[in-house]
């Protein structure tokens, strides 16, 4: 296992770059135009636009849109379940009176603070952590009405990484295909400059102040102490500020193992991402001290090649990679008897998707 963690990786300079990478800077129109027509090639070879959604045949869509996060953690046998942070879905129908909020919670060991997030989520649209129940309370009450919130235990744990897993159907072979580690948004103080006049100067962090589904937490006319780390944010995407850096080399036998035998814990669970906190590097690379916040099907992006130091063109071989072996996936999966979805009905999972995220609550 230590030869996985000591191949030439300097881990603490992998969380100060602070520029950009391209693909960031890219507008995403821009990037989704070569992988729509890789999309389409794909399409032709495999014969159907939609053969992904069969990836993952317990799943609405196969994980491609509309899936909400419960869906995955229903499937979860004892083994999954014992890594996976526990959590509670409440329906917000107007009958969430504090009282049942409170049952609810101790019956799944939960105790505030909590994150509350969507269960039809994206990208970390509406997550935000709630440090008691009046912030609960107020988070429903702007709420969707009638869609499922998930309260899930709060995670303190710095280490954050989204895990890329895929089974062959053919082989069975169990892989661990990439692993992006996050970092949250943060800025060190001086001594003198508030948070504001510091994200302001930051070129990642001042994403934070531009992103008007997000809601800073952090008192902006703060100053903290020279050399005080001020993190901005619960979430590490990068529409907030993160930065994910690709950590493929830390992949180790021991890890893919791990991964593998919670992946075969779920029914037919052959492609996507395990969002996890962890305790150290070392402890992941060894396949333990690790949690799973969320689980992510066949829409999960390889968000490692957003590296700063991974080049455009690396970058999106990583992702056309990504998309061949999905549609070879669902193909074979398609071949065993699993039928995907049609091509109108997943456009309609995604427009609800889309316009939920529209209403959700800011971030924090």
């Amino acid at each position: 296992m230590a030869a996985g963690l000591d191949l030439g990786i300097d881990t603490a300079r992998l969380a100060v770059v602070r520029e950009c990478s391209v693909l960031e800077r890219m507008p995403k129109w821009l990037i989704c135009v070569p992988l729509v027509v890789q999309w389409l090639w794909l399409s032709v070879r495999y014969g159907g636009a939609t053969v992904p959604t069969a990836a993952n045949p317990h799943i609405t869509s196969g994980g491609m849109a509309g899936e909400g996060k419960l869906e995955y953690f229903r499937g979860m046998g004892p083994l999954a379940r014992s890594v996976t942070a526990e959590h509670v879905g409440v329906l917000n129908d107007g009958t969430a009176t504090e009282d049942a909020l409170r049952q609810a919670m101790a019956a799944s060991g939960l105790a505030f603070p909590v994150v509350a997030k969507p269960d039809l989520g994206l990208c970390g649209y509406g997550v935000r952590l709630v440090p008691d129940m009046a912030a609960l309370l107020a988070y429903l009450a702007v709420f969707p009405a009638d869609e499922t919130v998930v309260l899930q235990r709060y995670l303190p744990q710095e280490g954050e990484a989204g895990i890329f897993y895929a089974r062959d159907p053919v082989t069975d072979e169990g892989r661990v295909i990439g692993l992006a580690l996050r970092y949250f948004p943060r800025v060190t103080g001086d001594g003198r400059s508030t948070v504001a006049q510091l994200v302001a100067a930051d070129v990642r962090a001042r994403r934070i102040a531009r992103s008007p589904r997000h809601q800073c937490s952090v008192p902006p006319d703060s100053v903290p102490a020279a050399g005080q780390q001020v993190r901005l944010a619960t979430i590490g995407s990068t529409r907030v500020g993160g930065l994910y850096r690709d950590g493929a080399a830390l992949v180790t036998p021991e890890l893919v193992r791990a991964i593998d035998a919670v992946a075969r814990d779920m029914p037919d669970f052959r492609f996507g991402r395990f969002d996890v906190r962890y305790e150290s590097l070392r402890e992941l690379g060894a396949g333990r001290g690790f949690t799973i916040m969320e689980v992510n099907g066949a829409g999960s992006e390889a968000i490692e090649a957003w590296d700063p130091d991974i080049g455009v063109i690396q970058g999106f071989r990583m992702v056309f990679a990504k998309q061949r072996l999905l549609f070879a996936i669902g193909a074979a999966q398609r071949r065993a008897g699993v039928k995907p979805i049609g091509l109108l009905a997943l456009a309609r999972l995604n427009r609800r998707q889309n316009r939920l995220v529209d209403r959700y609550p800011p971030s924090n």
